[in-house]
């Protein structure tokens, strides 16, 4: 199961367990021999960039209606519009974080390895959640 990152509120879409998802990803992202690292979020990096320059357009006029002297609540208001479309972008990056990166480390054939590549990217989404909750 995934999230269309580019949608107010992340609309579900498919409904494959974590596991299959990620080797699909995997699979049809790369191609044989490519030895670049893959992360998660690669097979929605247009959806993403077209939803940061969409964000990035936002800013712009922030920054354009600052300088119009126009009036503060409308600022704000844009303000916060693209606040949650950052956090829009955020939640996606780490699902897909969750979806790829730590399904992937519990591919790893060796347990004791598994477990610390696990630990590691749990810790490494509890701590991006975390900033972000600040």
């Amino acid at each position: 199961m995934g999230y269309l990152p580019d949608t107010p509120t992340g609309y579900i879409f498919g409904y494959m367990n974590p596991t299959e998802e990620a080797a699909a990803a995997v699979d049809t992202a790369r191609p044989a021999g490519d030895e670049t690292p893959q992360h998660g979020y690669t097979g929605n990096k247009e959806a993403y960039l077209r939803r940061l320059k969409r964000i990035e357009g936002q800013v712009r006029g922030i920054a354009r209606m600052v300088d119009e002297d126009k009036y503060c609540i409308d600022i704000l208001t844009q303000v916060s519009a693209v606040t949650k479309a950052l956090h829009a972008v955020s939640l996606g990056l780490v699902e897909e974080h969750i979806g790829h990166c730590v399904v992937g480390a519990a591919s790893e054939p060796d347990p004791a390895a598994r477990a610390e590549a696990i630990d590691a990217k749990v810790k490494e989404a509890a701590d991006a959640i975390g900033r972000l909750l600040r």
